[in-house]
């Protein structure tokens, strides 16, 4: 029997003679050298984020929302730099002046034209409002995260002051605090985030709870991480939804709470004012049919509040469809 050589190369032909032919020729711009996987065409994800994005802006509330958001943010500190009025002198001859040409929303009590005060209150109650969710937010969320990660009696006796803090009516709290402290926009978003931190605290505890039992917590406690890294690296980025969500809630309360305050005669002195506290003066003149005091202010109020709420709406279903996605 004559033996056949064997040629190294894999890619050579062997002829039926049992010869070796010519190497079969490539193509130098195939970069392929294995079957072609079945199954058809292999689509890319796309990125959660990407599909959070996709998700909150197929909500067309949310968007609309949103837009409202970004006007009543332009009105108000746009709006001053484009229509100028005199928010600091009181001219009582031109006092509760129905629209005109000169003043298009009317003047109120002290002759304060009523569209450029609407713009400045809607600062106030936007700074105000903003300010006090995003630090309840911030306050909710630490003390959350401990008492659900470090667990035991130190979760029990911080969870305890929260459970005391929420049995007292959110309303009395405001107020009591409110008539002992001058208010000033700095101590109304002090006064403010000191009732509205509570919800967001119990909320990111129940997810501590279930975070600190996952694998990753218990490989960098392994590694030697310390209580500190474990919850501001691990426990608070993985609640960002949750986070995201009840903040938005939280700023449109705020507004709320501002709102009842000023109605009640607790918000910032004059010259500056808010929509609440336009509000409440122009109940006053309810029966004199000056709609001009009443309507623009409580509309805005809703606008803003409504917004914010769809807006935190359409955040909860888009970040749950990112974790699923997960």
């Amino acid at each position: 029997m004559t033996s056949i050589p064997l040629s190294s190369d894999p890619g050579a032909m062997r002829m039926p003679d049992g010869s070796l032919g010519p190497e079969p020729s490539r193509d130098p711009g195939s970069a392929s050298t294995g079957p072609t996987p079945s199954g058809g065409e292999v689509t890319a994800i796309a990125s959660p984020w990407r599909l959070m994005a996709a998700t909150f802006l197929e909500n067309k509330l949310a968007v609309v929302g949103l837009a409202l958001i970004v006007l009543a943010v332009l009105f108000s500190f746009v709006g001053p730099l484009i229509y100028h009025t005199n928010q600091v002198t009181t001219n009582i001859g031109i006092a509760n002046q129905a629209p005109s040409a000169h003043h298009l929303l009317g003047t109120d009590e002290t002759g304060y034209d009523q569209l450029g005060r609407l713009m400045v209150g809607g600062q106030s109650s936007l700074e105000i409002g903003v300010a006090a969710g995003i630090l309840a937010t911030v306050v909710g969320v630490v003390w959350g995260a401990i008492a659900g990660f470090i667990g035991g009696w130190v979760d029990a006796v911080m969870m305890r002051v929260v459970d005391s803090l929420l049995a007292i009516p959110t309303l009395f709290l405001l107020l009591f605090i409110a008539t002992i402290i001058t208010p000033s926009i700095n101590v109304l978003i002090l006064v403010i985030a000191f009732v509205a931190w509570l919800v967001p605290a119990r909320l990111v505890r129940g997810e501590a709870l279930s975070l600190r039992t996952r694998d990753y917590v218990l490989a960098v406690r392994g590694m030697g991480g310390g209580p500190w890294r474990i919850v501001l690296r691990h426990i608070v980025p993985n609640t960002i939804g949750t986070i995201v969500v009840n903040a938005t809630f939280q700023v449109a309360d705020a507004i709320l709470f501002l709102a009842a305050l000023s109605y009640l005669g607790l918000g910032i002195p004059p010259p500056a004012t808010n929509w609440g506290g336009m509000l409440s003066s122009g109940i006053n003149y309810t029966y004199v049919n000056y709609w001009w005091l009443i309507f623009p202010p409580g509309l805005m109020i809703i606008l803003v509040v409504v917004a914010f709420n769809l807006v935190g709406d359409a955040a909860r279903d888009a970040f749950e469809v990112r974790l699923q996605r997960r």
